[in-house]
């Protein structure tokens, strides 16, 4: 078993509590979303209507897309309800120090 590779994304006080940012790595679109005292990591783009999730509502734990509602649970990135069914994409995630890192 391979040993993930972590890169630095942004510092803890880029994302305040119920807050996210969108951040690039090697060419992916990745959002980093402070929900329920931690940081998750999930592909910025809905499965269903592949818009852009990082002006999508967050919650206890999910995001909204703005196109059509569909909501994704940010620690398994499973979608909650239609029109969505596919999970999106989730990236492991570590702090270190203040610094937000992700797994590639």
């Amino acid at each position: 078993m391979s040993e993930q590779n972590f890169v630095a994304v942004a510092r803890v006080e880029d994302v305040p509590p119920g807050t996210v940012k969108a951040v690039d790595v090697g060419g992916r679109s990745i959002l980093l979303c402070n929900s329920k005292d931690r940081i998750f990591a999930v592909e910025n783009q809905c499965s269903h209507a592949e818009e852009p999730l990082a002006c999508g509502r967050i919650r206890n734990g999910w995001i909204a897309c703005p196109a059509h509602g569909a909501r994704f649970d940010l620690e398994t990135g499973e979608a909650m309800n239609p029109p969505a069914k596919d999970p999106i994409a989730i990236f492991a995630v570590r702090i270190t120090g203040e610094t937000i890192e992700i797994a590639v």
